[in-house]
């Protein structure tokens, strides 16, 4: 075979592939054969017909039909790797230029493409600070709210009450049935759905309801909502006044986060500060990886992007599921279609996920990142427990061992990434602080601390003698 190969803008390759004539008879023959066998010729048994006889009887252009998909299905591997291809998608032939010579034209999207650049040279701050106390202090007054007990008042809305309400709006975002709220003195950033919008219902009643107008910022952390005005419907189902618990020892044992009020405050701030740590963080990585990529050199091919898309549309789905809802009903309340959709929410989020996860991959691939075995296995009993304590029952897994065992290979699959992603992430932090060593640097002293080991531990079990 004879290959011409030609780059695309659209990052595919165009494959012009000249076969010769001996190479593309024999398959010629195999395709009449091949008719032969399932076609039905008088006098001859099943695949026994002489090719003139079959050329004669279905004709030459059904035989070269045949001939061309037994050489697509039998050389198009062999095209790629003569080629030097490394697809992201399966190709197509695109034409037949001619068949004296046999000439084809294969279309085939390219795998994605990086370069990092210079990303060695990036820099960011780390700058996360611990939460004050009174960050610690409004956790505590959430935890006394988890135990607190509450009645049934028949009063307007005051401050410290409980509220069940319905919300609607023209936003299909904000539709809730059943929303229950907290009415604090103070604004929290995790309020939904903004902040202050429980105090806005104060002096309602049972029975009454209120329209709110309210304007999201353009960098709203929900895409949908970014930038819109909207009016938020809120009718009153329920208020609850609360009396809450004393915090003692009592209280501690209680929630189960130790035996006294320090050990209490203890785990309290701890919770505080992880939560504190992991929004930043997610921040700051969001922002360093799209300093890397100012740098950085993408190429992928559209269908990359239609596939990640899939994966986001998949996810929505998913969590429209557990709301009882579908796309199509989806669709139909934001008053779009499913392809206006894809174009205008599903393509930018789709669009940012790859492009992370491929510089990350690349990431991963230059420093040579490994995954330890000591992190993948708390990983992977992490997630385990976790379904455990969401109520499934390991042992009634449909499809009995074998279903069992896809789980733990899905399980084991998805700790792995999630490991194998908090790892790269590391890197790219040690990197934007100044604190990154190169890889030779670092297997030299991996080296220096293997051949040191075995020396420490004959010096101990000599002074354990």
């Amino acid at each position: 075979m004879n290959i011409e190969k030609q780059i695309q803008e659209d990052h595919t390759v165009k494959l012009v592939v000249e076969v010769d004539q001996e190479k593309m008879g024999s398959y010629k023959k195999r395709a009449a054969a091949k008719i032969s066998e399932r076609g039905n010729i008088s006098g001859f048994r099943p695949g026994k017909a002489p090719y003139h006889i079959v050329a004669r009887t279905y004709g030459e252009a059904a035989i070269m039909e045949q001939a061309v998909d037994l050489f697509i299905d039998a050389e198009y591997s062999n095209i790629l790797k003569e080629a030097d291809v490394n697809p992201g998608a399966s190709g197509n032939l695109e034409n037949i230029e001619s068949m004296d010579p046999p000439k084809f034209i294969f279309s085939v999207p390219l795998a994605p493409e990086i370069d990092l650049g210079d990303y060695t040279a990036v820099r960011l701050p780390y700058e996360w600070q611990a939460p004050e106390q009174k960050d610690v202090d409004a956790a505590l007054e959430d935890l006394r709210q988890m135990y607190a007990s509450t009645e049934t008042v028949e009063r307007a809305i005051e401050s410290g009450d409980y509220v069940l309400l319905d919300v609607s709006s023209e936003a299909a975002e904000l539709n809730r049935t059943g929303f229950a709220t907290f009415v604090r003195k103070e604004e929290r950033d995790t309020e939904w759905p903004y902040n202050g919008f429980a105090n806005e219902l104060i002096g309602l009643k049972a029975g009454e309801n209120k329209t709110i107008k309210h304007s999201f910022p353009k960098d709203w952390e929900v895409e949908e909502l970014q930038g819109k005005d909207v009016e938020i419907t809120a009718t009153i189902k329920t208020v609850r006044g609360v009396t809450l618990p004393e915090v003692n020892d009592d209280f501690a044992k209680m929630t189960g986060a130790g035996e006294t009020v320090d050990a209490l405050m203890e785990a309290v701030k701890k919770d505080v500060e992880n939560r504190s740590q992991n929004e930043y963080d997610d921040k700051y990585f969001v922002d360093l990886i799209e300093k890397v990529k100012e740098g950085a050199a993408l190429k992928y091919h559209e269908h990359t992007l239609e596939h990640e898309g899939e994966h986001v549309l998949q996810d929505l789905s998913q969590r429209l599921a557990q709301q009882g809802m579908d796309l199509d009903t989806y669709f139909k309340m934001r008053n779009t279609t499913r392809e206006q959709f894809i174009e205008s929410d599903v393509n930018p989020v789709a669009k940012k996920r790859l492009e992370r996860g491929l510089i990350l991959d690349e990431i991963v691939r230059k420093e040579q990142i490994q995954i330890d075995d000591e992190a993948l296995n708390i990983e992977y009993n992490n997630a385990l427990n976790n379904l455990v304590m969401q109520g499934m029952d390991l042992n009634k897994i449909r499809g009995g061992k074998k279903g069992q065992r896809e789980l733990s290979q899905a399980i084991a699959m998805d700790a792995a990434s999630r490991v194998m992603t908090r790892k790269a992430l590391d890197m790219l932090k040690t990197i934007a602080t100044g604190n990154y060593k190169p890889l030779e640097e670092r297997e030299a002293e991996a080296k220096q601390a293997a051949e040191a080991a075995p020396a420490e531990e004959a010096g101990e079990e000599k002074a354990a003698e």
